[in-house]
């Protein structure tokens, strides 16, 4: 899914926003727990860093994020926020990408974290991304995306993809076996390697997308904080998602790769567990992954809909919470959608016309029913 083209109602103005910040006294910056919101918050600190007082916290849906602090400009950074000044990526447009042009605009920016940002989104290697990366002489090469230099570390926990060896070290480095790969990769293992999973991904339950949502996973930008930029939207997605403050502290540059990384293996083992034992059922329009306990159902719902979902609107639910996540050819608003069906059964819920989360008490298949009547 392309999302990067940008609409004017949606996302204002770099220089506008530039304007905003340089006339504040403080700055309060709520950012979604997503590897777009996390990215695109830090970038807007590190232009406002010395200059302007600010809080930054990571909030994320269905939390209101209501103000605990006066502040005469807040942001809302890849979520809505009540009574914020201005908003950021809540659309298609990802917030880093913006935040990076105000950066500019303020005598800062960071293409690396806009480009891992921005790729956290979902957004396609297109002219934008690209053009960030000429500037700071990115290159792609033949691979996959992966944070580490292991193929199979990167088969085994990347949530670009979803294989029959997603989730499992042993089973990723058995589908290796018979490319004997030496321990430095030419340009052709490389290339030998993303053939396999391009072609993994081609089974009896992957959807029609996923020939196409596979090609996020392959051919990556290389360089970064990491192997790959690609390989570093996919940790810092995980952390924000898990752990916050050390996805902040990761964008900033200041957390121990290594430990992020234990943070990637263990978000992605769980999400590719989760929807690979789910029960799923397809309805009218939907797509409904059940899963057993509590997972990481954000990326669930976005596994899904990228690899196994015939269906436009995707539903990923686990033990008291749900998201919910629309394909591009889908016109509803997910986010009004889970906001009413929450409130049918005694929840909150919260979101975008893109993505939607909840939170209940109730078994999950009430809040299933109650999204379908709302759908």
């Amino acid at each position: 899914m392309s999302t990067t083209g940008r609409s004017p109602a949606e996302t204002p103005a770099a220089s506008d926003v530039a304007v905003r910040l340089r006339a504040a006294e403080f700055v309060r910056l709520v950012a979604a727990a997503t590897g777009d919101g996390v990215a695109a918050a830090t970038l807007l600190t590190s232009a406002l860093d010395g200059e302007t007082p600010y809080q930054l916290s990571v909030t994320p849906l269905p939390e209101t994020a209501a103000r605990d602090t006066e502040a005469d400009c807040t942001l809302a950074v890849g979520r809505p926020v009540d009574g914020a000044d201005i908003t950021l990526g809540t659309e298609t447009h990802p917030a880093s990408l913006t935040a990076h042009e105000v950066g500019v605009e303020l005598g800062s920016g960071d293409p690396i974290a806009a480009i891992a940002g921005a790729l956290a989104a979902g957004a396609d290697r297109d002219e934008a991304v690209l053009g960030l990366a000429e500037d700071v002489d990115l290159t792609r090469r033949p691979g996959i995306a992966s944070p580490t230099a292991d193929p199979v570390d990167g088969l085994a926990h990347s949530t670009f993809l979803h294989a029959p060896f997603s989730g499992s070290t042993d089973d990723a480095a058995d589908a290796l076996t018979g490319l004997d790969l030496p321990d430095e990769l030419s340009e052709d293992d490389h290339r030998r390697v993303a053939s396999l999973a391009a072609l993994a991904v081609t089974g009896t339950d992957a959807s029609e997308r996923a020939t196409v949502s596979v090609e996020r996973f392959l051919r990556p930008l290389v360089g970064g904080p990491c192997e790959t930029v690609d390989g570093y939207a996919d940790v810092l997605d995980a952390t924000a998602r898990d752990a916050p403050g050390q996805a902040v502290a990761l964008a900033l540059g200041h957390a121990d790769p290594e430990s992020a990384f234990d943070t990637w293996r263990t978000h992605a083992t769980e999400a590719h567990s989760a929807l690979s034992t789910a029960t799923t059922g397809r309805y009218d329009g939907l797509f409904a992954v059940k899963c057993d306990g509590t997972v990481p159902v954000g990326t669930v719902a976005r596994l899904a809909a990228d690899f196994r979902s015939p269906e436009p609107v995707v539903l990923a639910l686990g033990e008291g919470c749900a998201e919910a996540r629309r394909l591009p050819e889908s016109t509803v608003h997910v986010g009004q959608i889970v906001e009413q069906a929450s409130a049918d059964v005694g929840g909150t819920g919260r979101g975008t016309s893109l993505r939607g989360r909840a939170r209940f008490e109730t078994d999950p298949a009430e809040f299933l029913l109650a999204f379908r009547e709302k759908l």
